[in-house]
C-alpha cells in the first residue's frame, strides 16, 4: 500500500456509532416534525402491558413502523384494528436500537366515511353477536315517571325544546346532566352521565330518576361518533334505569339506539315518549269517573229492588217469634213446678238422714276397720319387697369373687416394676452419655486453652486496658504492659515499638497519557 494512500484514510474524520445515529435522528425530526401519513394498519395485536401500542401503516409498496404511546391511546375516539386504513398524525424519528425508523403518533382517525362506516358495522355485530340488542332485555318505559334524567348540552336547543315539551305536556322535576355532544371526550362524558344517574339513591340528596333521555341534535357521521362508541353502549345497556336514545334526526342512526330501550326520532318526541298529555289524562280520569258513577247509581237501584223483593216474600218478626215466645211460656210454668218438687224431696231425705251419735259412732267404726286392713296389707307388701331385694343382693355377690380383681392387680403391678427397672436404666445410659461428652469437652477445652502454650515457655501481652497485642505496630514507646505467664501476671514498660517503614511503590505506567490524537470534530 501506498504511502499516499496511509496518510489519506489516517486524515478521514472517525465517527462512533452513537454519534452515526443521533445525528440521522436529529435530521429526521427535523425534516419531518409534523407529517400526516395515510395508510393501512399492519401487525395490531391491541396494547402492549405498558399502555403503548405498536404496529405498521403500510401501502402497496413500502412499510413505516409506527408507536403510539399511552397517554395517546386514552385519547383516541376508536380502537385500532388490522386492516384498517387510517390518516396518522405525528412526527417522524429513529430508534438507534435497531437502526429503523417509526413515526410516533400524536392523533389517529379513520380514512374518510366509508372507513367509519366499516367500523360501525364491525362494533354493530359484535354488540349484537353479544345479546345487547335483543328485545328480550329492554325494560317497558314507566308511564308516569316522576323524575327523568336528560344527558346533553346544556347550552344547545335540544334541551329547551325537551323541557318546553314536558311542560307543555306534563310538568315534572328534570334533571339535566350537561356534557359535551361532539369532541372527542364525548363518549366518556355521556358515559359517566349514565354511569352517575345509576349511582343515584333513593335515600341520597338527589333522588333517581325514574328515566334517562341521552339526545343531541342532527349531524354528519363524524359529529355523531361518539355515541358510537362501545364502552357507552355497553353502559347504557348495563343501565338499571330505562333509557331513550334521541341523537340526531330520524335518519340518523347510532350504536346506542340499538342498545337504548327505547329510540325516539327526534328529542322532541323522546320528550313525548317520555309523559303522556296531562290534559287528556285528566279528561280520561274525568270520562271514567263519570262512567264510575253511573255504574255505581245502577247497580245501587238493582240491589235495592232486589232487597225489596226479598223482603215481601219474608214473614214479618211476630211471626217469626210467636212459636219461640209459645215454647218459652211452657218452659218457665214447668220449671216453677219442677223446683217446687225438688226442694219437697231434697227435704224428706235430709229428714230421714239425721245424723246422731251412735251412727257416727257406726261410721268412725268402719272407717277404723277399712285402715286396719290397708296398713296389714302395706306392711306385708314392704316386708315382701325387703326379701326379695336381699335375695337378689345375696345372688350376685355369689357370683363375685375376688381373684380376677387380685391377678389384675398383679398385672399391673407387674407392669409398674418393668416401667420402673425401664425408667431407671435409661436414665442412667442419659447420664453416661452426659458425663462422657462433658469429658470430651472438658478435654477439647483445655487443649485449646492458651494456658497450654503459657506452660510451654509462652507470654501473652495485654496493654493497660486489658487488650491483648499481636503486633509490634501496635505499641508505643513508654507504653505500661501486662505480661500473663503461665504461674501468675508482671507488668512491663515498652522501651521501643511503632510499625516498620513502608516501601515505596514502585512506579507503573498506567498514570502515563496516552498520545492525543485530536478531536474529530
Amino acid at each position: 500500500m501506498s504511502e499516499a494512500a496511509t496518510e489519506s484514510r489516517s486524515n478521514a474524520t472517525e465517527y462512533t456509532v452513537s454519534e452515526i445515529s443521533g445525528a440521522l435522528k436529529r435530521t429526521v425530526e427535523d425534516a419531518f416534525g409534523n407529517v400526516r401519513v395515510r395508510g393501512e394498519i399492519s401487525g395490531y395485536r391491541g396494547p402492549h402491558s405498558s399502555g403503548h401500542a405498536y404496529f405498521a401503516l403500510k401501502d402497496d409498496r413500502a412499510r413505516l413502523d409506527a408507536v403510539v404511546w399511552k397517554t395517546t391511546m386514552s385519547r383516541l375516539k376508536f380502537r385500532p384494528e388490522e386492516g384498517m386504513e387510517v390518516i396518522a398524525s405525528g412526527r417522524l424519528t429513529t430508534y438507534p436500537g435497531k437502526s429503523n425508523y417509526q413515526i410516533v403518533i400524536d392523533n389517529l382517525e379513520p380514512a374518510g366515511a366509508g372507513a367509519l362506516m366499516a367500523l360501525l358495522e364491525e362494533r354493530k355485530r359484535r354488540l349484537q353477536a353479544e345479546g345487547l340488542f335483543d328485545g328480550g332485555r329492554k325494560r317497558r318505559l314507566p308511564f308516569m315517571p316522576r323524575i327523568i334524567g336528560v344527558v346533553t348540552s346544556p347550552t344547545g336547543s335540544v334541551i329547551r325544546d325537551i323541557i318546553h315539551r314536558i311542560k307543555d305536556r306534563f310538568p315534572l322535576h328534570v334533571l339535566v346532566w350537561p356534557v359535551r355532544v361532539q369532541g372527542e371526550t364525548t363518549a366518556k362524558e355521556v358515559t359517566a352521565a349514565v354511569n352517575g344517574f345509576n349511582a343515584f339513591t333513593g335515600d341520597g340528596p338527589i333522588a333517581q330518576p325514574d328515566l334517562l333521555i341521552v339526545a343531541r341534535g342532527g349531524g354528519s357521521l363524524e359529529d355523531l361518533w361518539g355515541f358510537n362508541d362501545e364502552g357507552l353502549a355497553r353502559a347504557v345497556a348495563a343501565s338499571r334505569i330505562p333509557i331513550i336514545s334521541a341523537v340526531g334526526h330520524e335518519t340518523d342512526w347510532t350504536l346506542i339506539d340499538f342498545v337504548a330501550d327505547m329510540r325516539a326520532p327526534t328529542p322532541t318526541g323522546a320528550a313525548e315518549i317520555a309523559v303522556p298529555v296531562k290534559a287528556e289524562l285528566e279528561a280520561t280520569l274525568a270520562s271514567l269517573g263519570a262512567r264510575l258513577n253511573a255504574c255505581t247509581s245502577r247497580h245501587l237501584d238493582r240491589k235495592r229492588q232486589a232487597v225489596r223483593a226479598a223482603a215481601r216474600a219474608l214473614p214479618s218478626p211476630d211471626q217469626l217469634l210467636a212459636l219461640p215466645r209459645r215454647r218459652f211460656d211452657d218452659a218457665t210454668s214447668r220449671l216453677e213446678r219442677a223446683l217446687t218438687v225438688n226442694i219437697e224431696r231434697k227435704r224428706a231425705r235430709l229428714e230421714r238422714q239425721r245424723l246422731t251419735p251412735a251412727t257416727l259412732s257406726r261410721r268412725l267404726n268402719e272407717t277404723r276397720t277399712l285402715t286396719g286392713r290397708d296398713i296389714a296389707r302395706a306392711r306385708a307388701a314392704f316386708f315382701a319387697i325387703v326379701r326379695q331385694s336381699r335375695e337378689r343382693f345375696q345372688r350376685t355377690s355369689a357370683r363375685l369373687s375376688p381373684a380376677p380383681i387380685i391377678r389384675q392387680q398383679k398385672l399391673q403391678a407387674d407392669t409398674l416394676a418393668g416401667l420402673t427397672r425401664r425408667q431407671d436404666q435409661a436414665m442412667a445410659r442419659q447420664l453416661d452419655r452426659l458425663r462422657a461428652a462433658l469429658t470430651q469437652a472438658e478435654r477439647l477445652l483445655a487443649t485449646l486453652s492458651h494456658k497450654a502454650v503459657l506452660a510451654r515457655g509462652f507470654a501473652l501481652v495485654k496493654d493497660a486496658d486489658g487488650s491483648v497485642i499481636k503486633r509490634v505496630a501496635e505499641l508505643a514507646p513508654g507504653a505500661a504492659l501486662q505480661l500473663e505467664f503461665a504461674d501468675g501476671n508482671a507488668e512491663a514498660i515498652a522501651t521501643s515499638g511503632g510499625a516498620r517503614p513502608k516501601l515505596a511503590a514502585k512506579p507503573s505506567g498506567k498514570g502515563k497519557e496516552p498520545g492525543n490524537q485530536g478531536s474529530l470534530f
